[in-house]
C-alpha cells in the first residue's frame, strides 16, 4: 500500500460525500498502512471525523499533527505500536483499541488514561478502574516530587546558578522518587519528570508589566487582535445565543482613568487601587504565546484566624488551578489536570485530625469544570486528594455552604444542583463524599448563593432562564426538589426568563444580580422580596435600586460583593475595566430611591500589560474578586492574565 489519496478516503469514508470535510466515519483497516503512510497534510482535511479505525496495519508510531480534533473513536487493533504518548492530540477520545500491539505493555495502559481523561472504553472494557488507578498514583508521586523539589532547594546555595539547580533537580527527581511496583516504574518515572518539569516551569512563568514596573503605556496604544471575541463558558454541544463580537461602548464615565466617579450622593471612593501583577499562569504548555485561554472564577482562601484576611487566592482557567500570593505576584502552587477546562474554584476550612492525633485546621480547594468532576485539592502538596463524579455534564459553578463546612453545592449543564458533604479526610487526606439532595432547575444554573440570613435554609440561584430559590433544609423527607419560588425583574426587560449571570449577597438583606445586555445591576431585598410572597411560585424583587453598567449584550461577567459588609460590589466588562459600586452610600438615601440607575463609585481602567512585545488593550474581564480587608483584588481575563490590584 502506497500513501493516502484523497479518492480512497472518500471511498472508505461515511457519509459518501465529494468532500473531505463532510465524512465522520473512515475505515482504513487491513491496507498494510505504514506509519509515513499517515499524510497529515491529507488527514487533517477530514475536520468533522469521529471515527477512525486503523486496525490490522503495520504502524510503529502515530504521526502527532493528524489535526483530527473532534475524533471520538479510534481502533488501532493488530498494528505495531510502541509508544501511546502521540494519542494526547486526540482530546475528545471516548473509545480505544489498542490490542494486538505486541510492544505496548501495562505502562502505556495507564500513560493512555492519563493522556485521554474523557475515554470511556479502552480495549472493549470500562477504563474508570485504570483512570482509578492513575489518579492514585500521580497523587502520590505529585506529592513526593512535592517533598523532593522543598528538600532539595532547601539545599541550594545562594551562589548557584538558579537555572541550572533546577535542570539538576529535574535528574534528581526522576532518579530517586520512586513508587509502586518496578512493573510500573516507566510509568512513574515518565510522570514523575512531568511533575518536576512543571514545578520549575511554574516558577517562571509571568507576563510583563506595562513599560516599566511603575508606569503603564499610553491608552492609545495599537489594538492587539484577539482570538476569541466572545467568552463562552459551556461544552460545544449547547447552542450559541449571544452576539459573535463585542461592540465598543464607551461608559459615561470612561474618560476617567481609574479615578474616582462621585455618587448621587457626591461621595468618593474610601480607597485607592493600583496595579500589582499580571500573571499569565494558566498558559497551555506553559508557552508564553498563549494569550487565549480563558480564565473564569477565582477564590481568596479562608483566613486563618477571627478578625484576619488572606492574601492567598486560587485562580481557574483552562486545566490550570493556580494558587497565587497577592502581595509578591508568586505562584504558590499549581495543579493541572490534561483535558479538563476548569470553570469555579471554591474553599473551605476543615478541622483534621493527623496521625499524630493532634487537631488541625486545613484548607481545601473544590474545583470543577468541563468533565463535571469536582477535585478536593490539598494545596500545600500540591495534589488531588479527592474527586467526586458529581454530573454527567460540565460543572457551571460550585460553592461551598456557609453554614455547614463540608457542605459542597455544584451546578451543572445538566439542569441540576446537587449538595454533597464531602466529610471529613482521614489520615491518609482521603474523602469520602456522600450526595445529600438534588435539586431540579429548568435551565442551566450559572451562580449559586446560599441565602446570607438562612444558609443552611434557602439557595438562590441565577441561571439561564431567571433566579430561582430552593428549600434545602436536610430534615425535609425530600431528597430530589424542585425550585419553590421563581423571582421576576418586572421592569422593563428584566422580564421572567431573563438569563440571570451575576448574583451576590452584599449584606444579610441585600442581593446584587445582574442579567445580559441590561446596562445595570440591580439591588433587591432578600427580606421584603421573601417576606411578602405568600404562597405564589413566581414573585417579583423589591428593587432598592440600579447601578449603572456596560451596555453590553455579551454575558457571563460574574459580580462580586466585597466581604465583611463593606458594601462593596465589583463587576468587570467587556473592555478590561473594572466597576465598583459603594452601595452602602446609595443605600443611606432616604426612599424613594431615584429610579435612574446610580453611577459607579469608581472605574478602574484596564492597565495595559505588555506580552509577546506589544500592549494587551483591550481584554474582558469574567470576574473581579476582593479579599475580605479589600486590600487586594483579582481580576480574571479571558486573554490568559491574572490582574492583581493593590490599595495604595
Amino acid at each position: 500500500m502506497g500513501p493516502l489519496s484523497a479518492r480512497l478516503l472518500m471511498q472508505r469514508g461515511r457519509p459518501k460525500s465529494d468532500r473531505l470535510g463532510k465524512i465522520r466515519s473512515l475505515d482504513l483497516s487491513g491496507l498494510e498502512l505504514l506509519s509515513e503512510h499517515l499524510d497529515p497534510k491529507l488527514l487533517c482535511r477530514l475536520t468533522q471525523l469521529q471515527e477512525l479505525d486503523l486496525s490490522n496495519n503495520q504502524l510503529e508510531t502515530l504521526p502527532d499533527n493528524l489535526g483530527l480534533s473532534h475524533l471520538r473513536v479510534l481502533r488501532c487493533a493488530n498494528n505495531q505500536l510502541g509508544d501511546v504518548t502521540a494519542l494526547c492530540q486526540f482530546p475528545k477520545l471516548e473509545e480505544l483499541s489498542l490490542e494486538g500491539n505486541p510492544f505496548l505493555t501495562v505502562n502505556d495502559n495507564l500513560k493512555v488514561s492519563f493522556l485521554l481523561p474523557t475515554l470511556r472504553k479502552v480495549n472493549g472494557k470500562d477504563a474508570s478502574s485504570t483512570y482509578s488507578q492513575v489518579e492514585n498514583l500521580n497523587r502520590e508521586l505529585t506529592s513526593r516530587v512535592t517533598a523532593h523539589w522543598e528538600k532539595f532547594m532547601a539545599t541550594l546555595g545562594p551562589e548557584e546558578e538558579a537555572e541550572k539547580a533546577q535542570a539538576d533537580f529535574v535528574k534528581s527527581a526522576v532518579r530517586d522518587v520512586r513508587y509502586g511496583p518496578e512493573s510500573l516504574s516507566e510509568f512513574t518515572q515518565w510522570r514523575v519528570r512531568m511533575i518536576s518539569e512543571e514545578l520549575v516551569a511554574s516558577s517562571r512563568t509571568q507576563v510583563q508589566k506595562a513599560n516599566s514596573p511603575e508606569k503603564p503605556p499610553e491608552a492609545g496604544a495599537a489594538h492587539k487582535p484577539r482570538a476569541r471575541l466572545v467568552a463562552l463558558k459551556r461544552p460545544d454541544d449547547i447552542p450559541l445565543s449571544l452576539s459573535p463580537s463585542k461592540r465598543a461602548c464607551a461608559s459615561p464615565s470612561a474618560q476617567v482613568e481609574g479615578g474616582p466617579v462621585a455618587g448621587s450622593d457626591g461621595s468618593q471612593p474610601a480607597v485607592k487601587l493600583e496595579p500589582l501583577h499580571f500573571l499569565q499562569c494558566h498558559s497551555k504548555n506553559n508557552s508564553p504565546q498563549d494569550l487565549e485561554t480563558q480564565l473564569w472564577a477565582c477564590a481568596f482562601e479562608p483566613a486563618w484566624e477571627e478578625g484576619a484576611t488572606s492574601q492567598t487566592v486560587a485562580t481557574c482557567g483552562g486545566e490550570a488551578v493556580c494558587v497565587i500570593d497577592c502581595q509578591t505576584g508568586i505562584v504558590l502552587h499549581k495543579y493541572k489536570a490534561p483535558g479538563e477546562e476548569f470553570f469555579s474554584v471554591a474553599w473551605t476550612a476543615l478541622m483534621v485530625v493527623t496521625q499524630a492525633g493532634h487537631k488541625k485546621r486545613w484548607s481545601v480547594l473544590a474545583a470543577a469544570g468541563l468533565r463535571g468532576l469536582v477535585r478536593l485539592l490539598h494545596v500545600r502538596a500540591g495534589f488531588c486528594c479527592g474527586v467526586i463524579r458529581a454530573h454527567k455534564k460540565a460543572i457551571a459553578t460550585l460553592c461551598f455552604s456557609p453554614a455547614h463546612e463540608t457542605h459542597l453545592f455544584t451546578a451543572s449543564y445538566d439542569k441540576r444542583i446537587i449538595l454533597w458533604d464531602i466529610g471529613v479526610p482521614n489520615q491518609d487526606y482521603e474523602f469520602q463524599a456522600s450526595q445529600l439532595l438534588t435539586l431540579d432547575t429548568t435551565s442551566i444554573p450559572l451562580r449559586l448563593c446560599p441565602v446570607a440570613s438562612c444558609p443552611d435554609a434557602c439557595l438562590l440561584a441565577g441561571c439561564e432562564g431567571g433566579c430561582c430559590c430552593w428549600d434545602v433544609r436536610l430534615d425535609q423527607p425530600q431528597k430530589r426538589r424542585v425550585c419553590e419560588v421563581e423571582f421576576i425583574f418586572s421592569e422593563g426587560s428584566e422580564a421572567s426568563g431573563r438569563r440571570v449571570d451575576g448574583l451576590a449577597f452584599v449584606n444579610d438583606d441585600v442581593v446584587a444580580s445582574k442579567g445580559s445586555g441590561l446596562g445595570t445591576i440591580c439591588l433587591w431585598s432578600w427580606r421584603q422580596t421573601w417576606g411578602g410572597r405568600g404562597s405564589q411560585s413566581t414573585v417579583a424583587v423589591v428593587v432598592l435600586a440600579r447601578l449603572q453598567w456596560s451596555p453590553t449584550e455579551l454575558a457571563y461577567f460574574s459580580l462580586s460583593a466585597c466581604p465583611a459588609d463593606k458594601g462593596i460590589v465589583l463587576c468587570g466588562d467587556e473592555e478590561g475595566n473594572v466597576w465598583l459600586y459603594d452601595v452602602s452610600n446609595i443605600l443611606k438615601q432616604p426612599p424613594p430611591l431615584p429610579a435612574a440607575p446610580q453611577a459607579p463609585t469608581q472605574i478602574l481602567k484596564w492597565p495595559q500589560p505588555w506580552a509577546l512585545g506589544q500592549a494587551v488593550t483591550k481584554t474582558m474581564v469574567n470576574t473581579v474578586v476582593a479579599n475580605a480587608s479589600f486590600t487586594y483584588l483579582t481580576a480574571l481575563t479571558d486573554s490568559n492574565i491574572v490582574a492583581i490590584w493593590g490599595r495604595m
